[in-house]
């Protein structure tokens, strides 16, 4: 979406719906993650105050600032402590998991009413279709991307709560040098994380519209 600060000045109002988007698929991931940790014994999104829809939660300042000048953020990590949990490889696999489904279902849902709304009324206004497009087109990237099999994302430890315990203690001795993997596949030309990203959501969208 490029940077949305400076989409202010030229198409304010479209910026401000795509503002809204981001707002809403970050709370709804870290939301998800905390409910799910909470869900499993852990009390430490709840004593930290991130069981919660409120955005002001999970948004953070610098991840928020980055999305505004560059599009490229993030939100607030939700934090939880493997030792209260029951099956503590397992859960944080579930814990990770929840934020990207989470993602989808709420893309699914909207691409729902989105169509029920297409046949009431085919004549949308532009504004309404762009809030319920960029609202599907989000959530499905930042699910597919926080899928990638990369620490800090969250398909990393969904890998590790798939393999075999031997060889996710293996796995973990990855996740030091996992961001600068993940600064590779973005950044490096012909950065291939983002390809597949953009591969994978674009059938998905396409489905979904």
């Amino acid at each position: 979406m490029g940077g949305l600060f400076f989409r202010l000045f030229d198409s304010p109002l479209l910026a401000l719906i795509d503002i809204a988007a981001i707002v809403i698929a970050i709370t709804i991931h870290e939301f998800a993650h905390a409910k799910v940790a909470d869900s499993l014994g852990d009390p430490t999104p709840s004593l930290e105050g991130r069981v919660t829809l409120d955005p002001r939660a999970h948004l953070d300042k610098w991840g928020s600032l980055m999305i505004l000048l560059i599009g490229f953020g993030w939100g607030k990590p939700v934090r939880f402590d493997a030792y209260n949990l029951e099956n503590p490889r397992m859960d944080t696999m579930k814990i990770a998991l929840a934020g990207p489904v989470s993602n989808v279902a709420l893309a699914l849902f909207v691409s729902i009413i989105f169509k029920l709304l297409l046949i009431v009324s085919p004549a949308l206004n532009p504004l309404v279709v762009e809030g319920f497009v960029g609202l599907i087109t989000l959530n499905i990237y930042l699910a597919i991307f926080n899928l990638l099999p990369i620490e800090p994302l969250d398909g990393f430890k969904v890998v590790a709560g798939l393999l075999p315990p031997d060889q996710a203690e293996k796995w973990q001795t990855l996740a030091p040098y996992g961001i600068i993997f993940l600064l590779l596949l973005v950044f490096l030309p012909p950065a291939p994380g983002i390809q597949l990203v953009t591969g994978v959501s674009s059938w998905i969208i396409n489905l979904l519209l």
